[in-house]
C-alpha cells in the first residue's frame, strides 16, 4: 500500500528531523480563526473570566491546528489520540465554560442526548473506514473535527449546567465508554489504521505500537478528564448538602 495514496489536511507524514519546521499556515484557516477569536472576544466583553476561558480556547486551536502537532497527526495514531482527547476535552470544556451561565438554560437538547452524540462521534471517527477518509479529503477531515468539538463543546455545557447528581453519572458514564474505546485499541493484537502503516517506522514504533499507545493516552488521560470533573462536581455537591447543617 502506497504512502501516497493518504492526503491529510495536515500534509504528509513528517520526519523527526523536520517536525519543528511544519506549522500549518493555511490562509483560510488563520483567517476563520482571526474571525472567530474576534467575534468571541467582543462577546465575551462583558464577562473578564468568560473571555479569559475563550482567549484560552483559542490557544488551544492554534496548538491543535497551526503547530506542528497537527503534521504530527498525520504520521502518528498516538499523535491523533491525543488531538482528539485535547480536543474533546480541554478546547470543548474550554468552550463551554466561555459561554455565560445565564445564557446555558438556552442550550437545546438534554445532558444524556449530547453525552449518546459525543459518544457516538467519538466511536464512529475511530472506525477505520471512517478515518482513513478523514486523512483522505478535507471536507471529511473537518467534518470529524467539527462534529466531535460540536458534540464535546454541547456535552461540557450541559454538564455545566446540569445539577451535581445528574452531571456526575453523565460524567463517570462518558469516562466508562472513553476509556473501553481506549482499552479496544490499547489490547488489539492487530493494527487498524491503514493510513499509519508506513509513517511509524520513522518513529521508532510499528503501526501496532502506534496504535496501542493511542488507546492509552485516550484509555488514562483521556478518561482521567471525566474523573476530575465528576470530582469537582461530586465536591459540589457536598457542598450543597452541607449547607443546611450550618444553618
Amino acid at each position: 500500500m502506497s504512502e501516497q495514496i493518504w492526503l491529510p489536511y495536515c500534509g504528509g507524514a513528517p520526519q523527526p528531523a523536520e517536525l519543528f519546521a511544519r506549522w500549518n499556515l493555511d490562509p483560510i484557516l488563520l483567517a476563520i480563526l482571526l474571525l472567530a477569536a474576534a467575534l468571541g472576544l467582543v462577546r465575551t466583553a462583558k464577562y473578564p473570566r468568560e473571555r479569559t476561558r475563550f482567549a484560552a480556547a483559542i490557544a488551544v486551536v492554534l496548538l491543535l491546528f497551526v503547530s506542528p502537532l497537527c503534521a504530527l497527526t498525520s504520521a502518528l495514531f498516538a499523535a491523533r489520540s491525543a488531538h482528539h482527547v485535547l480536543l474533546t476535552t480541554l478546547m470543548a470544556f474550554l468552550l463551554a465554560a466561555s459561554v455565560p451561565r445565564q445564557r446555558l438554560a438556552t442550550l437545546p437538547g438534554s445532558l444524556s442526548v449530547w453525552m449518546a452524540l459525543s459518544a457516538f462521534a467519538l466511536w464512529a471517527w475511530h472506525a477505520p473506514p471512517l478515518y482513513a477518509a478523514a486523512l483522505s479529503n478535507d471536507l471529511v477531515y473537518w467534518a470529524m473535527q467539527i462534529s466531535l468539538l460540536a458534540t464535546a463543546t454541547g456535552f461540557w455545557a450541559s454538564v455545566r449546567w446540569a445539577a451535581p447528581g445528574g452531571a456526575i453519572v453523565a460524567l463517570l458514564t462518558y469516562m466508562v465508554q472513553m476509556g473501553l474505546l481506549g482499552a479496544l485499541l490499547s489490547f488489539s493484537t492487530s493494527a487498524f489504521y491503514a493510513p499509519h502503516a508506513l509513517t511509524t517506522a520513522a518513529w521508532g514504533m510499528s503501526p501496532l505500537e502506534d496504535q496501542q499507545l493511542g488507546g492509552i493516552i485516550m484509555w488514562v488521560p483521556g478518561a482521567a478528564a471525566y474523573l476530575i470533573a465528576a470530582l469537582a462536581r461530586m465536591h459540589e455537591l457536598l457542598g450543597e448538602e452541607r449547607e443546611p447543617a450550618r444553618a
